[in-house]
Parts: C-alpha cells; sequence; structure tokens
C-alpha cells in the first residue's frame, strides 16, 4: 500500500496524518522542518480506519482528556532512530527528560548530538512525544514544528512538571 493521509486542523496548526499497512507512518506539520518530500505521492484518505482513530486520539489529547495514545506505530529510520523513537514512548505524559538522559538511556553517554539527530526526524510528532525533550539546562531546544509548538505541547501537558 502507498501511503495514504488526511488533514487535520489543530490548535498548532494543519497536521497531515501519515498511515502505510502496518500502522501510522506520520503526523506532520504542514510547516515543518523536515517535511517529507514525497508528500505529493501520498492519497488522501479521509475514510482510512487507522486515520480515523489517529484524528478522534489526537483531538482528546488536544482537549486535555488523553495522555497516551493507543495506535499501530510504523515509523521508518535507522536502527538507531528506531531505538531512540521507542525510548520516546516511554516517556510519561507531563514530564520531560534530556537528550543525554536518553544517551544514557541507549548505553551510550556521549551520544546526545545523535540522539538530537534522531528526535529532530522522528517522523510521528506528539504521538511519539519528542517535545519532552530538552536541553541539559532546562532550556527547550530543537524541534522540528517550531520552539512554540513545543513550549505549548509543554504547557498543554503541566509544563516541565517532573524532569526524567
Amino acid at each position: 500500500m502507498n501511503l495514504c493521509y488526511d488533514r487535520m486542523a489543530s490548535p498548532l496548526g494543519e497536521i497531515l496524518i501519515v498511515a502505510r499497512d502496518a500502522g501510522l507512518a506520520g503526523l506532520h506539520f504542514i510547516d515543518q522542518k523536515h517535511f517529507p518530500k514525497d508528500a505529493s505521492a501520498w492519497t488522501l484518505r479521509t475514510d482510512h480506519p487507522l486515520l480515523q482513530k489517529a484524528r478522534a486520539q489526537l483531538e482528546e489529547y488536544f482537549a486535555g482528556r488523553r495522555r497516551d495514545f493507543d495506535l499501530a506505530l510504523a515509523p521508518q529510520g535507522t536502527p538507531f532512530q528506531q531505538q531512540v523513537w521507542k525510548l520516546l514512548r516511554e516517556i510519561p505524559y507531563g514530564t520531560t527528560t534530556t537528550y543525554g538522559a536518553l544517551a544514557a538511556k541507549l548505553g551510550q553517554p556521549t551520544a546526545s548530538r545523535a540522539v538530537g539527530a534522531a528526535n529532530g526526524r522522528n517522523p510521528i510528532g506528539i504521538i511519539v512525544p519528542c517535545h519532552r525533550v530538552i536541553g541539559s539546562a532546562g532550556a527547550l531546544t530543537g524541534y522540528a514544528g517550531g520552539l512554540e509548538r513545543k513550549q505549548t505541547l509543554l504547557a498543554l501537558e503541566g509544563g516541565q512538571a517532573g524532569l526524567l
């Protein structure tokens, strides 16, 4: 199956939700950094069950009624990126962690820049919560959707309530 997508209005701007047979493949703000170059080949599908489920869960999240997502995920990336994205899904709602802490969890304490690069290439933002990763001094750093969106997402979740 080729990738299919649906559009969604959100408090942070228009989002494209993307799926493949195996699961959700992307969630992208239309003006974000690293927007997929192959998006013109995607097929618009407003009736796709996974895209409808993702939309409903995102609407609940933005309304403050959902903390965790229950969706089949199928992001494509390198083995290292996959490891980082798996760790991102373990960061609890309302908490933050640092690039260095993630690198240490991977057993590679000097790989914080590589973790940051993988975090920046996360194709399923919000659902795979890369916005919960901050700089070692607590600064908001890097977010493909823009730092204002990152700040808004953290505020929605209760700010930087706890640093892992």
